[in-house]
């Protein structure tokens, strides 16, 4: 995710911070501060905010950890204001796993609130305020519980793509298929995201950033498992482009451009004297490469190394994937060590808008 870095490293997961998290704790200094909290008040509430977050980390490792054991990868956690993500290279096809991976995190939730109640209890403190004074404060123990129990609660809600939404879909999908459940859920998470929106106009503003977030997230969700349901059970060789047009790797860049400004194709395989794939040349890298080091620059060193080449047998969403990971628009289709093909992103989207319509052509007369 841009505008953000990393800030640590568990289990073998990196921890990012998006940059409006620094937003959001300035906002909280200044509204303590507005309020006539003095430094020591300031940096308490800015205590308290790091502390809940850390809370959500735990959560979002529930998650990533459920998520391992069955041979899902986390690529990393981000920090943004309205909370964590557990970016997950992919969910599992079985609902019921993916049904254990939603609840895991709101489980570490309610583990945590048990942990802080134990806590409270033993050490005498009171789970409420009990005088009249707004200027008596509950200790940070005490708020951080509740806390979240907000956020347990919160994430159980059906607002799909939150904990509670995904853990409808999962429930729907036992019964139908995965692109059904999804636009199911989908539509009830919409629904919630109007009823956020509306209170939030009224009560809370932050309420309007979660409901824009559920919307968004509902929808994207829902294309995302359309595309991914189109590919599934198809190989490489039904999609790849066999009419391509390659460079070597001593040609020169202006030859490249040539064949840039003469056809449609944007990126090209570079091949090398025995006709082997060994990299890829985009119109983007060519563009700089022609500002920086001239015409006359050969395309060999100036060329992306080739990834792990697609092969024509396998699935086209595990080569896809791969393409996605790589933020490759073009990725080579090898065989017998020859290139037999490339595989673009443009193909690949070509592909799932003519099925879709197939689908809908079928449905409608069936």
């Amino acid at each position: 995710m841009k505008w953000s870095w990393r800030i640590g490293r568990i289990a073998g997961i990196d921890i990012f911070m998006h940059a409006t998290f620094l937003l959001l704790l300035l906002w909280v200094a200044v509204t303590e501060s507005r309020a006539g909290g003095d430094r020591a008040a300031i940096l308490g509430s800015i205590g308290f905010l790091l502390l809940l977050f850390a809370s959500v980390v735990a959560h979002e490792y529930g998650h990533a950890l459920t998520a391992r054991r069955f041979g899902v990868r986390t690529r990393r956690i981000t920090l943004l204001p309205i909370g964590g993500l557990a970016e997950l290279e992919r969910m599992p096809d079985d609902p019921k796993q993916e049904l254990l991976i939603a609840a895991a995190g709101p489980a570490v939730t309610l583990l945590l609130v048990i942990v802080l109640a134990v806590a409270v209890q033993l050490s005498g403190m009171g789970y409420f305020v009990t005088s009249a004074s707004a200027a008596v404060r509950l200790p940070i123990v005490v708020q951080l519980m509740w806390a979240n129990v907000v956020l347990f609660l919160f994430n159980l809600l059906p607002a799909f793509p939150m904990d509670g939404g995904r853990m409808l879909r999962a429930g729907l999908a036992m019964r139908m298929s995965a692109v059904r459940a999804t636009d199911i859920a989908s539509r009830v998470g919409k629904g919630f995201a109007l009823l956020f929106g509306a209170v939030g106009l009224l009560y809370d503003p932050f309420l309007v950033f979660i409901a824009l977030f559920v919307w968004l997230g509902a929808s994207g969700e829902a294309a995302s498992t359309r595309f991914t349901s189109a590919l599934r059970n198809v190989p490489v060789e039904h999609v790849m482009v066999r009419e391509y047009r390659t460079l070597g790797v001593d040609d020169q860049l202006d030859r490249a451009a040539g064949e840039l400004l003469t056809g449609f194709q944007r990126d090209f395989p570079v091949i090398d004297g025995r006709g082997e794939p060994v990299g890829i040349l985009s119109s983007t890298v060519l563009a700089s490469a022609l500002h920086s080091r001239g015409r006359q620059a050969r395309v060999g060193d100036v060329m992306q190394p080739i990834p792990t080449a697609a092969d024509p047998h396998e699935p086209l969403t595990v080569a896809y994937a791969r393409m996605r990971e790589g933020r490759l628009r073009m990725l080579p289709v090898v065989y017998g060590g020859r290139l037999a093909g490339v595989l673009t992103a443009d193909n690949v989207s070509e592909y799932v808008m003519l099925d879709a319509a197939i689908r809908s052509a079928r449905d409608r007369t069936a």
